[in-house]
């Protein structure tokens, strides 16, 4: 065994004087196992690591301080390179540290801010494609229904009431008053094979030498498809003055007749694909007639009796 570099006249020489002789005190030294017994050769060598009982002799004090780091690392020095033996040798950096394996990421950022637009972009042209597509087939529904439009038919007026008198307006002329009750039968056909129809009408007027004598109008319904439907509308005025336009009425011994003409329109609108694709048809409806006050079998109307525009 090795004994350190010191010598033991060199170790006394640093313990303090005490001013009463004593005999010498005995050193001790602690062998520790070198940095080399870990490669697994049986040579060892000593460290001498002194004990002492005075706070001058410790370890702690600085004049051991460099030998107690040394010593330590020393230790930890053999420690890793133990270690890395064992584990195999690394590659080091100009610096003297090890090398790590880095794992490279694929793709950039810009390659990923890429990927998103092009995705978004995907979505937008899938979306305007979806419209165009929806749109194009809207507009062929909407012309294949266009040709679908609603006939209608008058079929008779009766008259319920007919009186020509004299009579005063609210401001208290003198003048002929007029009194219409009649109701107009009409028939009103959907041709339309996928879908039903919103029927209703603009006021249904009688006209004499342009003033309107009575009025009606027929509400809005609903008529499915491929169906046929006849309504009755109620057409009435009360006391209407007629001013200069009554001195051309005459009465007779059958009773008084009066020129009228029928005026108004039906409208149609048909939801095709809910309320996105409508289609709507509008029919301007005139008949002349004669209205006899003493008559009372209903006025039949032929197809050509009326102008259907």
């Amino acid at each position: 065994m090795m004994l350190s570099a010191k010598s033991e006249s060199d170790i006394t020489s640093l313990a303090p004087s005490s001013p009463s002789r004593s005999p010498k005190r005995p050193v001790y030294y602690v062998q520790s196992p070198s940095r080399d017994s870990h490669d697994g050769d049986k040579s060892s060598s000593m460290q001498a690591t002194p004990i002492s009982n005075s706070p001058m002799e410790s370890p702690s004090h600085p004049s051991f301080g460099r030998h107690s780091r040394n010593s330590s690392a020393s230790r930890f020095s053999g420690i890793f390179r133990s270690s890395s033996g064992r584990k195999g040798s690394r590659k080091r950096n100009d610096k003297g540290w090890p090398e790590c394996d880095v794992i490279l990421e694929e793709g950039s950022y810009h390659e990923f801010d890429d990927k998103g637009f092009t995705r978004r972009l995907q979505a937008l042209i899938a979306v305007f494609t979806f419209v165009v597509v929806f749109t194009v087939f809207c507009l062929i529904i909407w012309g294949a229904s266009r040709p679908y439009k609603a006939e209608i038919n008058v079929k008779s007026l009766t008259v319920h009431n007919m009186y020509v008198g004299e009579g005063s307006d609210f401001t208290g002329v003198i003048t002929k008053m007029m009194t219409v009750n009649v109701t107009l039968r009409m028939n009103i056909y959907n041709p339309a094979t996928f879908f039903g129809i919103h029927v209703h009408s603009t006021p249904i007027n009688l006209v004499f030498s342009d003033i309107t004598v009575a009025t009606g109008e027929l509400k809005k319904y609903y008529q499915p498809r491929k169906s046929n439907r006849i309504v009755s509308v109620n057409v009435e005025g009360t006391k209407v003055p007629l001013y200069g336009a009554g001195s051309t009425i005459a009465a007779s011994q059958t009773g008084v007749e009066v020129p009228l003409t029928l005026n108004f329109e039906i409208r149609s609108r048909g939801n095709v694909v809910g309320k996105l694709v409508k289609t709507k048809h509008h029919k301007q409806i005139t008949c002349p007639l004669v209205i006899n006050s003493s008559g009372s079998k209903p006025i039949k109307f032929k197809r050509n009796s009326c102008t259907y525009e």
